[in-house]
């Protein structure tokens, strides 16, 4: 089977938020932040189609297809988000694409009447905790390439797809000279996956509502010297 990872389009979408649903059924974060008897699958497709609309623009949005099948399906789907250097103050065109995506979400919970079952209060504990992980272990001014999201699809899961996805974007950053960051909230077998590929661990972070805990594994990896 021969995958070829291309930036996603807007054809691509549908397939994409298939996969994303698909592989995350079962994350441990996805779990913890989403209240599994009120969420609301029609509500998370518009918040994820509104991701993607806005990754194709802001993000390194890609997907994979098998490339012998014209009109292939999606079979896994990868964003990261590009280095953004610490002394560059945020341009005006990224701001504008953040307030069109807070606008879409805002939309969304109008529409749906809700969040779909997201625990916002979780939400935000993460967000917080992500930022103070970051604060803590960003050190370099240039930047990071940041992994938001790798998903394969469950039947074309164990074929390689999701190092096929990361390593495009590795590359990138071997030969740029800059460091990628991701965060899993699976430690077996992701933390093993992810450290064959030069990732070191860098925090384990803690989010906590009450007695319910979600642990997140935090890991940079370094540019490879050709």
């Amino acid at each position: 089977m021969a995958i070829e990872v291309v930036d996603l389009t807007e054809a691509d979408i549908p397939g994409a938020i298939q996969v994303i649903q698909q592989a995350f059924a079962d994350d441990p974060y996805y779990r913890w932040v989403f209240d599994t008897s009120t969420f609301n699958k029609q509500r998370n497709y518009a918040s994820l189609s509104a991701r993607c609309h806005w990754g194709i623009r802001n993000a390194l949005f890609q997907v994979a297809k098998e490339t012998s099948i014209p009109g292939s399906s999606v079979l896994g789907v990868s964003c990261w988000l590009a280095p953004q250097p610490a002394s560059q103050p945020e341009s005006w065109y990224s701001w504008t694409q953040s307030w069109i995506l807070s606008f879409s979400q805002l939309y969304n919970n109008i529409r749906y009447l809700g969040h779909g079952g997201l625990r916002t209060n979780r939400y935000w504990t993460w967000k917080q905790n992500q930022q103070d992980a970051q604060a803590q272990i960003w050190d370099d001014p240039r930047g990071y390439y940041f992994c938001n999201i790798v998903a394969v699809s469950p039947e074309a899961q164990g074929k390689g797809i999701g190092g096929l996805l990361v390593k495009k974007v590795l590359k990138m950053a071997d030969e740029e000279g800059i460091k990628c960051y991701l965060e899993s909230s699976k430690n077996v077998p992701n933390v093993q996956i992810y450290e064959r590929m030069g990732f070191k661990m860098s925090k384990e972070m803690e989010c906590r509502d009450g007695d319910d805990v979600c642990m997140l594994y935090c890991m940079v990896r370094n540019p490879r010297t050709q």
